[in-house]
């Protein structure tokens, strides 16, 4: 029955979500040696930019984790860097994903990412081993990417024997009741920030596929729905956004899992809606463990030190499958 309760208490201000989401995204700094960034080519001949970090501890490592972003993200995130520092220090090299259209250069296709792309992720697993030095792989993903991840694990397909366990942070496991949450009013400024980000890069898209989206289309949509209606449910096959966060959603996926794997969502997450906690899946599962802090806002686990709880977390889950 692996609902487990953790013992995280965020100092003073942190209790407050807000601040500790705001501060977590926009203020914190990770100090993290230079990344080598590696693009590598698609089976459908598109790419992905990976940034590499290298492992602190001698010799070479044969352990890696993969690191996913969230939405209108990168590899650049304060919460990517600090988990690949966090690992780094473990003596594990990371190799954080830039989703199609993620890095410096907009992709080749009209598509891109979104919340159930999962052969992507494969294609990466398969990169990293293909490299002859990994016998063990952990994947952690935040938010778009933390569902990405437990999607992956729980779907009906092979999976490498070197994968041993799956994290995700603040996952938004049922997407259309956490667009819901985050079109409460109290939500306002971050749902109008990310439909902003999102519609900047959607006008670059357009500038690059003048047949397939138009700036006036973009510039018409209003929230993130719109976008989703648009563009995100149509250029990745889905008839809909219904459709899209029907199929894409990791929640039906969770109780295929049987590779361990750890959820962490804080209840004062005001991004996720109460069928974001799977608290019933958890309990009925040997496999799936998922821990819901009274504290931590969205992807802000915030501590006193430089690792924060989320990181320290993650670590011991994966260390303790070795």
């Amino acid at each position: 029955m692996p609902v487990l309760t953790g013992n995280y208490i965020p100092p003073g201000i942190f209790k407050n979500p807000d601040v500790a989401t705001i501060y977590s995204a926009m203020l914190r700094k990770v100090d993290l040696p230079p990344v080598e960034r590696e693009r590598i080519e698609l089976s459908d001949g598109d790419f992905i930019d990976l940034d590499w970090t290298y492992s602190k501890t001698p010799p070479a490592s044969k352990k890696l984790v993969i690191l996913l972003h969230g939405l209108a993200g990168s590899s650049d995130r304060a919460y990517m860097k600090g988990m690949a520092r966090a690992f780094r220090f473990r003596g594990w090299d990371a190799a954080a994903m830039n989703f199609r259209g993620c890095s410096d250069e907009l992709n080749r296709y009209f598509r891109s990412y979104h919340a159930g792309a999962t052969n992507d992720l494969a294609e990466v697993i398969t990169h990293a081993l293909s490299l002859g030095k990994y016998e063990k792989i952990a994947l952690v993903g935040f938010s778009l990417g933390g569902n990405m991840v437990l999607k992956y694990l729980g779907e009906n397909r092979s999976r490498p024997k070197e994968i041993i366990a799956g994290i995700g942070v603040s996952v938004p496991c049922d997407l259309a009741g956490s667009l819901g949450a985050i079109n409460r009013m109290r939500n306002f400024v971050y749902s109008k920030r990310f439909e902003l980000n999102l519609k900047k890069h959607l006008l670059k898209r357009a500038e690059k596929f003048p047949d397939h989206i138009s700036k006036a289309e973009i510039n018409a949509c209003s929230s993130i729905r719109d976008i989703d209606e648009l563009y995100t449910s149509r250029a990745h096959g889905y008839k809909n956004a219904s459709e899209y966060y029907e199929k894409a959603s990791c929640l039906q996926f969770l109780d295929g899992i049987e590779i361990p794997s750890l959820l962490i969502s804080a209840r004062n997450d005001s991004f996720l809606s109460e069928a974001c906690y799977p608290f019933g899946l958890a309990k009925a599962s040997k496999i799936f463990h998922f821990e819901a802090p009274p504290y931590g806002g969205h992807v802000g686990f915030v501590t006193s030190k430089s690792i924060y709880y989320h990181e320290k977390r993650a670590i011991e889950f994966i260390e303790s499958m070795l």
